[in-house]
C-alpha cells in the first residue's frame, strides 16, 4: 500500500535549509511550473525529503489564490511522491513555484505539469 501522507518532517520550513537550497540548488521548468532542486552531496547531508511550496506575490494579489494554488502544489505532491522520489531522488530538498500569473482551472492540469516535469527529469 502507498504511503500518502505529507508528513511534519517533509516540510522544507527552516531557513537555513531553504537559504541552502536556493544557493546551491538546480532550477527545472515545465509548462507553468519551476522547481529548486538539490540533491545529496558528501558536502551537504539530507536526511530524507523535504518540499516546500511557494506562490509568488507579484502574480496573485489575493492570499485566498495564492493560498488555493499552494494547496494544489502540494496535494499533487502527496498522491505523486513515489513518481517524484523516483526522478529526483529519495534524499533531496525541493521547493515547487507556480510561475504564471493565471490561476489552474483544475487540479488535473496542476497535475499533469507536475508529472511531465518529473518525466523530464527521469529521462536526464
Amino acid at each position: 500500500m502507498t504511503h500518502f501522507k505529507y508528513s511534519k518532517a517533509e516540510k522544507l520550513k527552516k531557513d537555513t535549509e531553504i537559504a541552502l537550497l536556493f544557493e546551491k540548488g538546480k532550477w527545472k521548468t515545465c509548462g507553468n511550473l519551476r522547481i529548486i532542486v538539490l540533491k545529496e552531496k558528501p558536502t551537504v547531508p539530507i536526511e530524507q525529503t523535504k518540499f516546500g511550496v511557494s506562490v509568488s506575490k507579484r502574480y496573485f494579489k489575493k492570499a485566498v489564490h495564492r493560498n488555493r494554488i499552494k494547496r494544489l502544489l502540494r496535494e499533487v505532491f502527496r498522491l505523486n511522491k513515489e513518481i517524484f522520489k523516483d526522478a529526483f531522488g529519495e534524499k533531496t530538498f525541493a521547493m515547487l513555484f507556480w510561475v504564471s500569473s493565471e490561476i489552474p482551472a483544475k487540479f488535473q492540469d496542476v497535475e499533469e505539469q507536475f508529472l511531465k516535469l518529473c518525466i523530464s527529469q527521469k529521462g536526464k
